[in-house]
């Protein structure tokens, strides 16, 4: 009997000092968010804020996903696509407001923000050129947390969204100038670009930002002769070092552009400010010295547009002729292509929710995410927006020192 027992003792010793499987802990999610994403009713807008296969992963997490009925069909995704990813769909707009996060892609209606609940969260663009006291104040008035995902920062300093936008906007624009160079829409009967033994399309690019070097990677592509505009010296070294190969760069020299703008076939304006509205840089006497026949794809609309002569159109009536140019001004170019956008939008905001939920909300969320912060522009219905407050004359408030006092 001794020896039975000395020898399971043995055992468990040599057992014990065998390499044994590592037992990891299994981190227990701290919050679970409730989702809601309602139709987009704003003129044209055609994304949506998440993909099914974003909501798949959201209710992966843990988390609850409502969708109105509908609010993908734009873009493709059918709510069959969306309740087999796990999400709830609603058929009142009312049901989905009653979420505690609303994602959507424009900015809510004032409709839509009548629906909302005190220290509900809302997520979506701002806007800042196109909003209006009366706008500002019924948010503040509803106590949300109000976050502009264009102003959302990445661990990089960048606006991941903004990015996104601006290279479907960069590469459509040049599509589109194709377009209305063509026969098809009356134009010059030019192909955007060139083939042997005849001359290249000429293409003038103001702004050497995301849009600019998207526009130009598609122009240069194709075989167009670039030539891009921009006051930022830093910018248009950098563009010329990521495209590899040297262009005609300038700063933004009134003769030098009006020279130029003359000579062109295709003039795409992609200058972004960083708040408020575009500088016009396009006087309509470059304009109407223009050849007739080219194409301007006024890219800067959504901020009021860089040409004297811009006015907004729609993807309806997408365009208008003055001094026989032909203009496109169209804001939103992202909706065109809205099936691709949207998953833009989602590759970006997914994660943040995940994130978010971990946190256990978006308070800790807040205090934690520097980058989220610099998108908060209402919390808990004080404005933070310093633009907004002196625009409107409305009091605001450092975030940082809110966050520390909430």
């Amino acid at each position: 009997m001794g020896n039975a027992q000395d020898i399971i003792q043995s055992l468990a010793r040599s057992a014990a000092m065998m390499p044994q499987e590592e037992m990891l802990e299994i981190a227990k999610k701290k919050g679970a968010l409730y989702i809601g994403i309602p139709k987009e009713t704003s003129f044209q807008e055609n994304r949506v804020a998440l993909t099914p296969e974003a909501v798949h992963v959201l209710v992966g997490n843990g988390h609850e996903v409502v969708i109105e009925t509908n609010a993908g069909i734009a873009s493709n995704f059918q709510d069959k696509d969306y309740s087999e990813a796990g999400a709830r769909i609603a058929y009142s707009v009312e049901d989905v407001y009653k979420a505690n996060v609303i994602i959507k892609v424009e900015p809510p209606s004032l409709q839509e923000i009548d629906m909302m609940q005190h220290k509900q969260t809302i997520i979506s663009a701002l806007q800042l050129s196109t909003q209006n006291a009366e706008y500002v104040k019924k948010l503040m008035e509803k106590r949300v947390i109000a976050v502009a995902f264009d102003f959302i920062k990445d661990d990089e300093g960048i606006f991941p969204i903004v990015r996104s936008m601006s290279e479907i906007a960069g590469n459509t624009a040049m599509l589109i100038a194709a377009e209305y160079l063509s026969n098809v829409n009356n134009g010059q009967g030019l192909m955007l670009g060139g083939i042997s033994g005849v001359a290249p399309t000429e293409v003038v690019i103001i702004g050497a930002g995301t849009v600019g070097q998207f526009a130009t990677r598609a122009a240069l592509g194709l075989g167009a002769s670039v030539k891009i505009f921009d006051n930022s010296i830093y910018k248009l070294r950098r563009l010329q070092n990521q495209l590899g190969t040297r262009l005609f760069t300038s700063v933004l020299q009134p003769t030098e552009l009006s020279k130029a703008l003359q000579n062109a076939d295709v003039v795409v304006g992609a200058i972004r400010a960083p708040q408020g509205r575009t500088p016009c840089v396009v006087t309509e006497q470059m304009v109407s010295d223009m050849k007739a026949g080219s194409v301007i794809v006024d890219v800067s609309i959504d901020q009021g547009g860089c040409f004297e002569t811009s006015k907004v159109t729609s993807h309806t009536n997408p365009v208008f002729r003055k001094y026989g140019v032909i203009h496109y001004c169209v804001p939103n170019i992202a909706s065109r292509v809205a099936r691709t956008a949207s998953y833009a939008l989602s590759n970006v905001l997914t994660p943040i929710m995940i994130e978010m939920g971990e946190e256990g909300g978006i308070d800790n969320f807040i205090r934690k995410h520097k980058g989220l912060r610099s998108g908060v522009y209402i919390y808990n219905g004080i404005l933070t927006n310093k633009y907004l407050g002196e625009t409107f004359n409305f009091a605001y408030k450092d975030l940082d020192l809110l966050i520390a006092a909430f």
